[in-house]
């Protein structure tokens, strides 16, 4: 069975982002803060080394639909291929939530876009095409919120910004219970990164 983790980089009062999202400013007013430790080329070590673990090689991903792009509702004639260019940076099957029907996204360097209504249906195809590599929930907070309140996740990791955002997206609505140990911590100017393993027993 594949090990699940979960990525997000959130303010210090639990936002991922802020408020008034929308197609032209998808990470809401100020939510640009939360991410600029990863932005271009990260230069601090902490941030480098912390990168260089969200990069490493993966089975599959689930994403949200707001993680894969600004278009919202049905897809029209839309020709939206993702943030990342021509190849983006997952080079594995990457399984998309959305309640829109899309036909697979075929690119370069081995990631496909599979587009899924369900979220328990992305996990399951997932962990089918990771085999006994890990699945990741790349994003946002409603995907790996599900993950959370599943309990499905075994590992997490949250880079929190030095930033107040005030009102937003936040991650842990909704989660009734949350018992982890920090097992890797770095820290520099822009992100506190700590990486969770998270108690399943129960």
């Amino acid at each position: 069975m594949s090990l699940v983790t979960a990525h997000l980089s959130i303010s210090l009062d639990g936002f991922v982002a802020g408020p008034d999202q929308s197609q032209e400013n998808p990470l809401g007013t100020n939510g640009i803060e939360v991410h600029r430790w990863h932005l271009g080329e990260p230069t601090n070590d902490a941030d480098r080394r912390m990168n260089q673990r969200l990069m490493g090689p993966r089975g599959a991903f689930v994403m949200g639909r707001n993680m894969y792009g600004p278009v919202r509702g049905e897809w029209g004639d839309s020709d939206w291929r993702g943030w990342w260019g021509d190849e983006p940076p997952y080079h594995a099957p990457v399984f998309v939530l959305t309640h829109h029907p899309h036909e697979p996204i075929e690119m370069a360097g081995g990631t496909t876009f599979h587009f899924v209504s369900d979220f328990d249906e992305a996990l399951e195809q997932a962990e089918a095409a990771a085999g006994e590599q890990t699945v990741t929930i790349a994003g946002g907070a409603s995907a790996v919120r599900q993950g959370l309140q599943r309990g499905i996740i075994d590992e997490i990791m949250l880079s929190t910004a030095p930033v107040l955002l005030g009102s937003g997206e936040r991650l842990f609505d909704g989660v009734r219970e949350f018992r982890a140990e920090p097992v890797d911590v770095a820290a520099s100017p822009l992100a506190t990164h700590v990486v969770y393993r998270i108690d399943r027993s129960s």
